[in-house]
């Protein structure tokens, strides 16, 4: 597995965008005190298809959820705000596993209320240019997928998605903490491969 470089932890004055200085101010920014989503779209249920301006290395381009799902699985993965800290461990850990990822077939892609300048940094610094982030400028696609946090318009909660390919959403899993995202979608994605298609919802899952 390729190193990737050292991640920063503490965001230059120039990429703190509003919506992290909003999280970062109400203490929400850390790996464990972000409420997770209460009402969430359910494993089972048609995961919206969506397009968005994104960025994969630094360079912009459009997401398309349709057509990523003709090549498999997705790992949909939605976080308040780039270079905080949580979202910046998060990003660095689906980053690391993105081979393992591409190895089941399946496409990672977070998506957050940052916009596009902001993320086009972030998908270097924090995701070492490994998967794509998507800038949800008008925050329909956390509106859509139900996970819009209560308080700070046009922040997300910190919720991944596992969709089939079918665009049924395979597995919903909601937490303030960083660490288990990956380790939950990646078993999510390898139970589909095996064959153990049921949805499955698991707000908590240790």
């Amino acid at each position: 597995m390729t190193a990737l470089p050292a991640i920063a932890l503490r965001p230059t004055r120039r990429l703190v965008t509003r919506a992290a200085l909003a999280v970062s101010l109400l203490g929400l920014a850390g790996a464990h005190v972000l409420p997770a989503a209460h009402a969430a779209l359910s494993a089972g249920a048609q995961a919206p298809t969506f397009t968005a301006e994104s960025a994969l290395a630094g360079k912009p381009f459009t997401f398309d959820l349709a057509q990523a799902l003709k090549e498999g699985p997705v790992v949909l993965y939605f976080y308040p705000a780039a270079f905080t800290q949580g979202c910046t461990i998060e990003a660095h850990l689906f980053a690391e596993a993105t081979d393992t990822y591409k190895s089941m077939g399946a496409t990672v892609i977070g998506v957050s209320g940052d916009d596009l300048e902001t993320l086009k940094k972030f998908s270097v610094s924090a995701c070492g240019g490994k998967f794509a982030v998507a800038a949800d400028s008008d925050h329909s696609i956390m509106k859509n997928y139900d996970v819009a946090h209560a308080v700070l318009p046009g922040v997300a909660n910190r919720v991944s998605f596992v969709i089939s390919p079918e665009g049924k959403v395979l597995y919903q899993y909601a937490s303030g903490d960083p660490s288990n995202h990956v380790k939950n979608t990646m078993e999510a994605v390898r139970a589909w491969l095996q064959g153990a298609h049921s949805p499955r919802n698991n707000p908590e899952k240790k």
